[in-house]
């Protein structure tokens, strides 16, 4: 602990000993003034020394009443010096005290009183030496007076300055904190987002299949099997996926595009495969010049598709359905038709997050989602993403 710390802390507890303490030198100061003379050293004049010392009793009070205290110790070294003329000490007191009239009250209070006291210093002793108001010591005395509140003010501006930027600091700490703490939250809802697609997704698939599997395991033996088997193929698959997905909480160290489970459209045969294996046909076509997008883009297309398509499947009484890929020369438009009855209710307005996901995912790219039913029956999704991303601001 350095010694300015520890110089604080007293004076924060003993704050009346602190504000008395620079009475101690102005006293001695006074009385070795008074004990100069022409021939040497003297007798000090033990009246004018107690005449100080009693301009300095008010200066225990100064922190707490600062303008109070400026003006009766100017009153008494005022006095002193009208009364003992030929003293050569400044009036110390009263310098103590405007400074702390400076550094504890207002601005304009402390040059208001600073300066009708340097006036008043200056008047009083050209009067009681008979010197001009312009003469050298005269103005010595205006030059020290205007110093003290000069120097108080100084002193606070400093302490103000320090202040704010030690609040600046801290603000900016907080800040980062709350960033980091919305980062955090985000990411979250990221990993809450994937899991519920990879978890819906499979679980969807591994019902439907296990429900064929149920239906023919005694008339068609061979294609329950078949059916059981595709059970463990996407069992496996949503078991990958979650523990890719749970890796990125486990794995803080790794690099972020080793951890990432992060699906492309290259994956969307696969996906597709296994919707066709539960039940429903499914086609895919794709549009324009197919070229690199980025890979938020990607895991956002790839979502998109596997919620519209897990949604079909899975509460519309769809018996078909087409994915339609369109690369634009700025967008991937991506359209999910069924031939549906219904309206998916995990895509409507009410009760179900399946349509919200979709476009909390596209508009976090710059995208934007769209989904209704179609005039000739069933439904339709369509979702716009950017080709590339935008970088973000700084």
């Amino acid at each position: 602990m350095d010694v300015g710390t520890v110089w604080r802390r007293w004076s924060a507890g003993h704050e009346r000993i602190r504000d008395a303490l620079p009475a101690i030198p102005v006293v001695l100061i006074a009385a070795a003034a008074t004990a100069v003379g022409p021939s040497g050293w003297r007798e000090p004049r033990w009246a004018e020394v107690a005449w100080t010392a009693l301009s300095c009793v008010p200066l225990v009070v100064r922190s707490r009443r600062p303008l109070g205290v400026a003006l009766l110790t100017l009153a008494v070294d005022l006095t002193l010096m009208a009364f003992s003329p030929h003293t050569a000490a400044t009036p110390a007191a009263s310098l103590i005290a405007l400074y702390t009239l400076a550094d504890r009250g207002s601005r304009r209070t402390a040059w208001i009183v600073g300066v009708a006291s340097a006036v008043a210093v200056t008047g009083v002793f050209a009067a009681t030496h008979a010197e001009s108001l312009l003469g050298a010591r005269g103005l010595l005395r205006f030059d020290f007076v205007i110093a003290a509140t000069a120097l108080g003010r100084a002193v606070r501006g400093r302490r103000e300055h320090v202040a704010e930027a030690r609040e600046r600091a801290e603000r900016a700490e907080r800040t980062r904190e709350e960033e980091a703490r919305r980062r955090v939250t985000e990411e979250r809802v990221r990993i809450a987002r994937d899991l519920h697609d990879v978890v819906a997704h499979h679980i969807t698939l591994v019902n439907a299949q296990a429900g064929v599997a149920h239906h023919l395991m005694r008339t068609d033996p061979d294609r329950a099997y078949e059916a059981l088997a595709h059970i463990t193929d996407n069992s496996r698959a949503a078991l990958h996926e979650l523990r890719a997905t749970v890796g990125l909480l486990r794995q803080p160290d790794d690099a972020p595009g080793s951890r990432a489970p992060i699906p492309r459209l290259a994956d969307l045969d696969t996906l597709v495969a296994g919707i066709r294996a539960g039940g429903l046909p499914v086609s895919v076509t794709r549009t324009g010049s197919a070229c690199p997008l980025a890979s938020a883009t990607e895991l956002t297309a790839y979502r998109i598709v596997q919620e519209a398509l897990t949604n079909a499947h899975k509460h519309a009484s769809a018996t078909r359905a087409e994915v339609v890929l369109d690369y634009g020369p700025l967008a991937l438009r991506i359209t999910v038709t069924d031939d549906g009855r219904t309206v998916p209710p995990k895509v409507g307005t009410g009760g179900g997050h399946g349509l919200v996901g979709m476009r909390e995912r596209a508009t976090a790219i710059g995208g934007g989602v769209t989904a209704g039913p179609r005039p000739e029956g069933g439904f339709r999704v369509v979702a716009e993403l950017p080709l590339s991303l935008a970088p973000a601001p700084l």
